[in-house]
């Protein structure tokens, strides 16, 4: 069982979501570079896996054998998840202060060597792979637990990405929920401009997974996707299309292509600590 707040009221889950984005942006404008739109674009997702009785995880003991497994398969939003994994416990939050530094448990992309990663992430297409991996190993083991893994939109560009569609599909991997970040934007520009997706729904379904496609930052909408997700009698893998806003909650970095891995200046960070003291959930 978790052994952390669960099932948060949602006043409670909106005043998360400030206080993780506000975190995550300070530690990269301290660092001086960092990806903190494709850390917003997701923030809802992590709260909604960790804080709300989805993922089954142990802080005290991050290796708890009975433990979901959590990929983030877009490791360069690492920033996020360490904001989670330090206000659980995981690790000290004084970390934060070391990252990037010469052995800071923290880099700007994901090292398995952080309490309650799995692996070292960051090359796109690698993570949703190894939970695929996991995924079938637990199968085989004939274990109860769940592989969620989150990828970004601009992941699903590369090849091994619909692989290891194929793959799952094929190895009727129901115990595997991917959830996509759907901001529309990979590292330089609309996705559509560049490879185009759509239609991504109807892609995910050819390759032979169930979708469920949602406002990615509405509690209401990701809570009951999540729902269910431990007593899955579908046979398919479960895909979670969650559209998203990149940079979602400082209105002068949403949606702009060269904002990707790109701190604020001092005063550009003060009125986007502001913009996030203010701001409302969806």
């Amino acid at each position: 069982m978790n052994e952390h707040m669960t099932h948060l009221p949602m006043d409670k889950l909106c005043a998360k979501a400030i206080q993780l984005r506000k975190q995550t942006l300070e530690m990269m404008c301290r660092v001086g570079e960092g990806h903190i739109t494709s850390c917003f674009s997701c923030t809802e997702l992590l709260i909604a896996l960790f804080y709300c009785d989805i993922l089954q995880y142990s802080p005290k003991n991050p290796n708890w054998p009975e433990r979901d497994r959590f990929i983030l398969s877009k490791g360069h939003s690492c920033g996020i998840l360490y904001a989670v994994l330090a206000d659980l416990g995981y690790f000290n939050p004084e970390e934060y202060n070391r990252c990037t530094k010469d052995g800071s448990l923290l880099c700007l992309l994901l090292k398995h060597t952080v309490p309650g990663a799995e692996v070292s992430t960051g090359s796109l297409g690698i993570g949703f792979g190894m939970a695929a991996g996991m995924a079938l190993a637990m199968k085989k083991d004939r274990r109860n637990q769940v592989v969620f893994t989150i990828l970004g939109d601009g992941e699903c560009q590369e090849g091994s990405v619909w692989e290891t569609a194929m793959f799952a599909a094929q190895y009727d991997l129901n115990n595997l929920i991917a959830i996509v970040d759907r901001n529309y934007l990979s590292c330089s520009d609309f996705t559509e401009n560049t490879v185009g997706l759509e239609p991504f729904c109807q892609k995910w379904e050819a390759f032979g997974w169930t979708v469920k496609h949602i406002n990615g930052h509405r509690f209401e909408d990701i809570l009951e996707a999540f729902d269910g997700v431990h007593s899955r009698r579908d046979r398919k893998p479960l895909v979670i299309i969650a559209d998203t806003v990149k940079g979602k909650g400082v209105n002068f970095i949403e949606n702009k292509p060269l904002m990707h891995g790109v701190a604020l200046n001092a005063m550009e960070e003060t009125i986007a600590l502001k913009a996030l003291d203010e701001g409302i959930c969806v």
